[in-house]
């Protein structure tokens, strides 16, 4: 009883950390975009990263205004210069997608977490607005990704 406990274990933590990759960008891209630099004038910034290491390798999608920027893993980030006004940053989660609104303000830089939590079948995700010291900090933690 106790082996098959073990191996039930070790199988539901190789399903949720798994073995991934995702398109990552170059270094000198993710060096640049980690300088936090204001933003292209008549723009706004937005820096998603998941620094969190619950979720290990699982792939989960992350979209700007409904389009897919793509997958983030643990420690990885995205980077991207958008037009000022009304936005959403939505992720997929086991019973539907997490959204959050906000208003860029050209000039101004946005950082968002996302994160991994528990869920019923498989692992779920949310996405939180954090403040630039956080923000900042969480994405020196990571790889920018593509």
């Amino acid at each position: 009883m106790l082996n098959h406990k073990i191996l039930l274990l070790a199988l539901a933590t190789f399903a949720i950390t798994g073995c991934s990759s995702i398109p990552m960008a170059t270094k000198e891209q993710d060096a640049t975009s980690k300088q936090f630099k204001t933003p292209t004038t008549g723009l706004s910034g937005v820096y998603i990263y998941r620094n969190g290491a619950f979720g290990g390798a699982t792939k989960k999608t992350v979209s700007l205004d409904r389009a897919p920027l793509g997958e983030t893993l643990t420690k990885t980030f995205f980077h991207r210069e958008i037009k000022p006004g009304p936005h959403i940053i939505s992720t997929k989660s086991e019973f539907g997608d997490n959204e959050l609104s906000f208003d860029a303000v050209e000039g101004e830089n946005y950082y968002f977490r996302h994160y991994m939590k528990l869920g019923v079948i498989v692992g779920g995700a949310g996405i939180e607005a954090v403040n630039e010291q956080d923000g900042m900090k969480g994405v020196m933690e990571c790889e920018e990704a593509r």
